[in-house]
């Protein structure tokens, strides 16, 4: 036992001479590897990675990028003691005693590695900081550990205690894309560090060392034991009491949301316009160049987003959205309580008679109700009780059936988009991609979405007609039954109207403005394709020949909007008008400052050179036929498809300061697509152009009839455009000086009026030189038209033989005029009178009238064999036709 205790002396002193030199000659060994390192005055001097910051136009915050490294700078002064010494409990306990390197935490994390046990961590907080900053921590390597040193050594010479800390703390990485503890606070619990709670600070420092295991919203059970052993060490170092650290543990608990799931800093940032945010973000990432990172540099994002317009934007197409997601809802149960009421208890019924298993519904419908019930009740609690647990098997299920349930939801939701571009400018001042911006919808339909525009397309080649000559806004059209047809080859086309409703004889500004398909096809029959598509791209901002080729399909229903086309790019064609003509290009960002101010890119002073280079050619139409079409739009708000949302215009009716009234001008147009796929409205004022889209992101689902364009897209365009221009002053849409004529014409026939012009009048701007110059004639010659027209129904035999058709044209036929249905509400004949030009409508059809009790009852209007021929024209009424053809420059 003696000799023992003589050994043991020499033992400890053997130990303390090895570890000696091994820690001298390390220490040479870090001297060796730094040497050649530049020791510089201002080393500590660095650029921490900071998020970049996105500006409305008025310069309030929109959001803040930062993807991998969401970070806020706090002081250290700011926080409460107990989360700094949740730091020191937990990952330095010594902090305040060593010099920047603690032996004995060296020298535990060796033992620990021998043995295969984990002691603790062998860096101290210099250490760790150090190592972030001038290392790369990815390295494992004895080199990097002894750089780590060396620079832990120059920061304890250059910084106080504190001072250290505080980098620490707003450096670190804390998990799920957040540096620093202001931004992790804010991410993990929605408040500033500065509000932490003991049970906070602890959860927090625990993400230090293992952000994936520890993570609360992944395991829940594992965070909550490590959250344990830092408090019992607070308490026990005198930092807490056993009472301060159960009852902040225990409250934590209490409130702590299990739905939740772990997410990134970047979608749980504070974003007061998210879409836009992407949309900008993904023009960014696009922009800039070389080492720039939008996440970590720090720049200044001027945009051209007005916070207050998108704030009115969102709540307009948030009800509208909900709006049709319940209505659309709502008709599909109606759909299915019919088929489970009346169709499927008689197939069951046929299949048991006839002995057809394919017809046995009963046990598939079952198996659906089962899947809908498991999907709305069962999966949620194990997906709670996954959490609570942390069983990870089972939260893999219930994640694998969210999926589908997610993806079967969007092929039944009602999606929707909406942009507001301002005139002069182009700038976007609000943007909406879509129902709720997430991980799992970040498709911005408003720049990604393209899609048939319906009659909101009629105006882009109206304009061309106008350019042609060929047509004024008081041309003259037949709204009736038409087979369009090119050749005989080809497959008749017999569309119809909204609701089945003819109007007879009608002006070109009507017809657009109540959305009649008949006359729009005519339209675009005469001017051609060429004509009609070449304008189309011009105001769409399609240039790309090819992509031109693709997006517009030379067949007749072009004319009804059959092609595919973004809300930007309907947007932007509308804002053409409003802007006297002038080429209207969107524009997010004005311009990117760094983090020191200085310019970097300046893109709205690029775009503005741009255009000073186009000259002439930045005109797409000219400012008279913006102004014209302009003009007919209006009386889309007054009597046409946006008259329902608008009360006629009565909302854009405010007063001035001295309390007179004004109505600001507005114009528009609304669309709906082919079984009520697609709804779309647009209008646009002086000032601005608002474009709304509603429909699914899935082709071939229908909204249903009743979720039509002025029912679900024109709320929201025109509620937004009523709250937008409240506090704006009156201002008109600018008239060309030049090049226009205003002219009071015939309601009826557009032509000069005379005496015998009973009916009203209209007036219109037309381009100088197509005004009319004849006198209106129709009235003197109505009665002898309708005598003309009785006569020839008398002598038609209907039902003896099948009626015929007459080509008017050679790739136009006509339907006989006996078949023309007027619509009838409640039995009476539905003359529809125009309060401004007091016009009452009769059908004409083929230079004569027809009234109600002449047409036949019921004329089936499909028939397959439909033959041409119609009765003989008498001379007279060929002359009176020919006559018409060459004097009216409007038929």
């Amino acid at each position: 036992m003696q000799e023992k205790r003589k050994i043991y002396p020499f033992v400890v002193i053997g130990f303390t001479i090895l570890f000696s030199i091994i820690f001298g000659v390390s220490l040479g060994l870090a001297l060796a590897f730094t040497r050649n390192i530049i020791i510089q005055e201002d080393f500590t001097q660095f650029n921490p990675a900071l998020p970049t910051r996105l500006l409305d136009i008025h310069g309030d915050v929109i959001t803040e990028f930062a993807s991998e490294e969401k970070r806020e700078i706090i002081a250290i002064e700011e926080l409460p003691p107990h989360v700094v010494n949740a730091l020191f409990t937990r990952e330095d306990q010594i902090f305040y005693e060593h010099g920047g390197f603690s032996i004995k935490a060296i020298l535990r994390a060796v033992v620990g590695k021998i043995i295969g046990r984990n002691l603790g961590g062998g860096s101290t907080i210099t250490q760790q900081i150090a190592g972030t900053l001038y290392c790369d921590r990815r390295d494992i390597s004895i080199k990097r550990k002894l750089e780590e040193l060396w620079w832990a050594i120059q920061m304890e010479r250059r910084y106080s205690k504190d001072e250290i800390a505080e980098l620490y703390l707003n450096e670190v990485f804390f998990g799920d894309g957040t540096y620093g503890i202001e931004a992790a606070s804010k991410y993990y619990f929605g408040h500033s560090a500065k509000e932490l709670t003991p049970a906070e600070a602890a959860i927090l420092v625990i993400q230090l060392s293992n952000p994936a295991g520890n993570n609360p919203f992944k395991h829940p059970d594992n965070a909550r034991l490590r959250q344990v052993d830092v408090l019992n060490q607070m308490v026990d170092l005198g930092y807490l009491t056993r009472a301060e650290a159960d009852e902040s543990f225990d409250s934590y608990w209490q409130n702590f949301d299990y739905t939740r799931v772990s997410s990134s800093a970047y979608y749980m940032r504070d974003d007061k316009a998210p879409w836009f945010s992407e949309y900008v973000r993904r023009i960014l990432s696009d922009s800039l160049y070389g080492t720039l990172d939008y996440t970590k540099d720090g720049f200044t994002v001027h945009t051209t987003l007005n916070i207050a317009y998108q704030q009115i934007a969102d709540k307009h197409m948030g009800a509208a959205i909900e709006f049709g997601n319940r209505t659309y809802q709502s008709n599909k149960a109606v759909r299915f309580a019919d088929a489970d009421r009346v169709y499927i208890p008689m197939t069951e019924l046929l299949g048991m008679v006839f002995d057809i298993p394919e017809l046995a519904i009963v046990e598939s419908r079952l198996k659906v109700k089962s899947l809908g019930d498991y999907n709305s009740f069962v999966n949620p609690t194990m997906e709670i009780m996954s959490l609570v647990c942390g069983i990870d098997s089972l939260k893999t299920i219930t994640s694998k059936v969210n999926v589908s349930k997610n993806t079967e939801e969007k092929k039944t939701t009602v999606e929707g988009a909406f942009v507001c571009l301002e005139n002069e400018t182009g700038y976007i001042t609000a943007l909406i991609g879509g129902s709720n911006f997430g991980v799992g919808n970040q498709f911005i339909r408003a720049t990604q979405a393209y899609v048939q525009p319906g009659s909101s397309f009629k105006p882009l080649y109206y304009s061309a007609a106008i350019d042609s000559r060929k047509f004024t806004a008081v041309s003259q059209f037949i709204d009736a039954p038409v087979v369009f047809k090119k050749s005989e080859e080809d497959q008749p086309y017999i569309p119809t109207n909204y609701g089945g409703i003819w109007y007879g004889s009608i002006q070109l500004w009507e017809a657009l403005a109540r959305s009649l398909n008949i006359p729009s096809i005519k339209v675009l029959d005469a001017i051609g394709y060429d004509a009609a598509i070449s304008r189309s791209a011009a105001l769409l901002g399609i240039t790309d020949p090819e992509t031109i080729e693709k997006t517009f399909p030379r067949v007749y229903s072009l004319a009804l909007g059959v092609c595919s086309v973004s809300p930007m790019q309907m947007c932007r064609a509308y804002a053409v008008f409003g802007n006297q003509g002038k080429e209207v290009e969107p524009i997010a960002i004005r311009s990117v400052e760094d983090r020191n101010g200085v310019v970097i890119l300046d893109m709205e002073k690029d775009l503005r050179i741009e255009q000073k280079k186009k000259q002439n050619r930045i005109q797409v139409v000219s400012p008279q036929n913006a102004y014209i079409m302009t003009n007919i739009l209006k009386e889309s708000v007054r009597i046409g498809t946006l008259r329902s949302a608008s009360g006629g215009g009565a909302k854009f009716k405010y007063k001035d300061e001295n309390g007179k009234e004004y109505q600001m001008p507005v114009a528009g147009k609304t669309g709906t697509t082919q079984n009520w796929a697609d709804t779309w409205a647009i209008a646009y004022s002086p000032y601005y152009t608002a474009t709304a889209w509603m429909g699914f992101d899935t082709p071939g689902n229908s909204m249903g009839k009743n979720l039509s364009d002025a029912a679900l897209a024109a709320p929201p365009v025109v509620n937004f455009m009523a709250d937008v221009h409240r506090e704006l002053p009156y201002k008109d849409f600018p008239k060309p000086q030049t090049g226009l004529v205003y002219a009071t014409v015939c309601a009826v026939s557009g032509m000069i009026m005379t005496e015998s012009c009973t009916d009203g009048a209209v007036r219109q701007y037309f381009l100088d030189g197509t005004q009319p110059t004849q006198y209106c004639s129709y009235h003197e010659r109505e009665k002898e038209a309708k005598m003309m027209g009785i006569s020839r129904i008398q002598r038609s035999t209907i039902g003896a033989t099948r009626p015929k058709i007459e080509e008017e044209t050679e790739d136009i036929l006509v339907l006989p005029d006996f078949i023309l249905e007027i619509q009838e509400k409640n039995g009476k004949k539905n003359k529809k009178t125009d309060k401004k030009t007091k016009v009452t409508e009769d059908a004409l059809f083929k230079d004569f009238f027809i009234t109600e009790e002449e047409v036949p009852d019921t004329v089936d209007l499909l028939q397959d064999n439909l033959e041409t021929e119609l009765d003989g024209l008498t001379e007279q009424q060929e002359e009176f036709s020919a006559e018409n053809l060459t004097e009216n420059p409007f038929l």
